[in-house]
């Protein structure tokens, strides 16, 4: 495979630096560093961002995060291995990563669900990333970045 062009942001270093700063201030906020990593792997694997999945889920085993949980993610639904918490976390990403496949694309239930797990700071940090890691994906599949490439 071989990517039709570099990484957009990396053609326009001040758009690749002021990524990576609004990167470094949503990593800071209240939510479990597993649970933000889950999140990205999650939008990243429905957008078919194999870049993101690659990064995120070699991070992932880095934290020595269990491998059932990796390999089971896309069924998070339907697997005994995540927490209330992150389940309510997967749900409003999905959500929000799939706005135009419903005219009600994050429905109350799954907000709410969320909003009794996280508080406000959280809630934003989480609608946060998920936007980040839309435009990371919409940067990465139309160019065909390589998985493995930009690992770090």
């Amino acid at each position: 495979m071989q990517a039709r062009m570099k990484n957009p942001a990396m053609v326009h270093p001040d758009v690749m630096a002021a990524l990576g700063a609004l990167a470094g201030v949503v990593e800071k906020g209240p939510l479990p560093d597993t649970t933000r990593d889950l999140v990205h792997l999650r939008v990243s694997q429905i957008n078919g961002c194999g870049v993101c999945v690659d990064l995120h889920a070699h991070g992932l085993r880095k934290t020595k995060e269990p491998l059932e949980r990796l390999l089971s993610i896309a069924a998070w639904r339907d697997v005994p291995y995540f927490t209330p918490p992150e389940r309510a976390a997967l749900a409003l990403a999905e959500s929000i990563t799939r706005l135009a496949d419903a005219s009600d694309p994050v429905p109350d239930a799954i907000w709410n669900e969320a909003s009794k797990h996280y508080d406000e700071a959280a809630l934003a940090q989480l609608v946060l990333l998920c936007a980040l890691a839309n435009f990371w994906n919409r940067l990465n599949v139309p160019t065909r970045q390589v998985a493995g490439a930009q690992r770090w």
